[in-house]
């Protein structure tokens, strides 16, 4: 009858290698055999379980003879082989009580560091007691042994040649289907780091600042005997700071610079001045390009008032004004309104009476007058 054991294996190693230790236990215990091999043989899905490892299992007192114990419950022993446990008397007792056992044949090297069977104190691995016992040829699984390119995927193999000898399996068996899933979680890594990449490139995009673009259109009926639009002055109002620019012409754009990426979507307060156009002060909603009405000021030059005069105002006289008629009132005054695809920026005047210029320049105001010569 084969005899029950308490542990699966026993990990003997220099407590300068913990680091490796504690790491050899994890992945061994965690370890997820095949569904089918675990049902041929009646494994669990987790057969290497549970692992001994001193700093984690120990109970204080009685050092020596818990050790014993735990070696004699061990179905297996590991060894952490480096130059820290080959100069380590400690590793030596352990595999040579495991030997005394009878177990020889279930004693495991798993290389982290220093090179086999150097004879150079400095670099060799194995523990000199392992040739002191004439044990055979040992090869062990070394995570340096250079078959891939990567070394973390050597050292994939390392782990799965150890636990294929644990269990008593073909290698391949199970390296095949090892690698297969290391290859889909580096897949599942790389596109979740691609992804959360893209989500921080996406957040830091979105906290950059940005110019804004203003576009002047003209929402009136285009005059092209008026002057054109010309340095008009916009003002941006942000939360505590104004933003001025001058746009040249219509075909020109304002541009704000540096806003912070907060205010985007946000209602901002704009203003526009430009002589000849009705301003403007509106709320826009803020975005890179923002388009703005702007209206000619139909008074500027189609608003025409002005006093008929010689030696005084001249009340009931008719004079013609790019071709509309209008007679001045009591006081002499002239009041005309010209539509805006009408106007101009000077304007022919006619009369029955002579007049001292024919030519009316816009704009004008109250203080204009109309010099006729009286026969």
């Amino acid at each position: 009858m084969e005899q029950e054991f308490k542990y699966f294996a026993f990990i003997s190693y220099s407590s300068k290698d913990t680091v490796w230790g504690k790491r050899l236990q994890r992945k061994l215990e965690n370890y997820r055999m095949p569904a089918t091999l675990c049902s041929e043989r009646g494994w669990k899905r987790k057969p290497i379980n549970p692992i001994f490892f001193a700093p984690t299992d120990i109970q204080p007192g009685g050092l020596d003879n818990e050790l014993q114990e735990r070696l004699k419950d061990s179905r297996n022993l590991i060894v952490v082989c480096s130059p820290n446990s080959a100069r380590s008397n400690w590793v030596g007792q352990e595999i040579e009580y495991f030997h005394q056992l009878g177990r020889t044949n279930k004693i495991h090297f798993f290389i982290v560091d220093g090179k086999p069977h150097s004879g150079d104190p400095d670099t060799e691995c194995f523990n000199p007691v392992v040739n002191k016992l004439g044990m055979p040829e040992i090869l062990g699984a070394n995570i340096h042994e250079k078959v891939f390119r990567w070394s973390w995927l050597n050292r994939e193999r390392a782990y799965v040649q150890l636990i294929s000898k644990l269990l008593g399996v073909e290698f391949d068996s199970i390296w095949r289907r090892h690698r297969r899933q290391l290859i889909n979680k580096c897949m599942v890594w790389a596109l979740g780091i691609i992804t959360i990449l893209l989500a921080l490139w996406q957040v830091w995009l979105n906290n950059q600042p940005f110019d804004a673009h203003v576009t002047l259109k003209e929402a009136t009926v285009h005059n092209e005997h008026l002057p054109p639009l010309h340095e008009a002055v916009v003002t941006m109002i942000l939360d505590n700071e104004t933003k001025t620019d001058t746009i040249m012409s219509l075909d020109k754009q304002g541009i704000f610079t540096n806003i912070p990426h907060r205010l985007m979507g946000k209602e901002v307060h704009v203003t526009f001045s430009c002589r000849d156009f009705i301003s403007v002060d509106t709320v826009v909603k803020l975005t890179k390009q923002i388009k703005l009405d702007v209206n000619r000021n139909p008074e500027v030059y189609g608003d025409i008032r002005l006093t008929l005069w010689s030696d005084g105002p001249l009340p009931g006289n008719t004079v013609n004004i790019a071709g509309h008629e209008v007679t001045s009132d009591s006081e002499g005054v002239i009041r005309l309104q010209i539509p805006l695809a009408e106007q101009r920026t000077f304007y022919r005047i006619a009369a029955s009476l002579p007049l001292v210029n024919d030519t009316l320049f816009m704009p004008c105001g109250d203080d204009d007058i109309l010099e006729m010569k009286l026969p």
